[in-house]
């Protein structure tokens, strides 16, 4: 089957790592740490994947922006207790491998920052799985189209043989802002029903199912 798309670009948390959980935890206990109100699950989880203020804006937004720094200092402190342990979702390595045996070019564009990636791809070892990688704090973040501009034109990558895979609105958001395809996952941060509604390419409720659908259609 001839190739669709030349580059694969995939968000990190919450759609190869299994971290939405975590991240909604530790941003529950930061506010808790300043005595802010705790936003609720659904709150915390809708901010994954933007940038960081943006992301505080929502979440806390009671909080100064000349506080800001506070907050993030609480949340890193308990994100690192706990990031060395996060898992990958099952038969992603396996998935990765496959697509690049495959000719595929494969990229992150995370709302994360360019450490904490650089961290938790050396903790996982799949830093040489990608090409090229785009975090929050080094272009304009998500919804904004710029993070796969970027890694288009870097790795010389028309938009219509890119695709975007992600687990929130802010990915598909992002694609549509950028005029590339996207693939959402239902089981990362945001609710199926949100995605759906945004029309993805796909929307995949697995790992496996995943693989599977870019095995058939990538």
């Amino acid at each position: 089957m001839p190739r669709r798309f030349d580059l694969i670009v995939f968000d990190w948390d919450g759609t190869l790592i299994d971290s939405a959980g975590t991240i909604v935890a530790c941003m529950q206990a930061a506010c808790r740490d300043l005595d802010l109100p705790v936003p609720d699950d659904a709150t915390a989880s809708h901010v994954i994947g933007l940038g960081l203020h943006d992301a505080l804006a929502h979440v806390a937004p009671t909080l100064p922006r000349a506080e800001y720094g506070r907050m993030i200092d609480r949340y890193r402190v308990h994100f690192l207790a706990r990031d060395a342990d996060l898992p990958l979702f099952a038969g992603t390595r396996e998935m990765l491998s496959e697509l690049r045996l495959r000719g595929h070019t494969l990229a992150i564009a995370t709302g994360k920052s360019r450490v904490g990636l650089a961290r938790a791809l050396e903790t996982t070892g799949l830093a040489a799985s990608f090409a090229a990688t785009r975090c929050a704090d080094q272009c304009d973040p998500k919804p904004q189209p710029a993070m796969l501009h970027e890694l288009m034109e870097e790795l010389d990558v028309a938009a219509d043989r890119t695709v975007m895979i992600g687990d929130t609105s802010h990915d598909l958001l992002m694609a549509s802002n950028a005029g590339v395809a996207a693939v959402a996952v239902s089981y990362g941060a945001h609710p199926r029903e949100s995605l759906a509604a945004l029309q993805p390419l796909a929307l995949i409720d697995s790992t496996t199912e995943l693989a599977a659908w870019l095995a058939a259609n990538a």
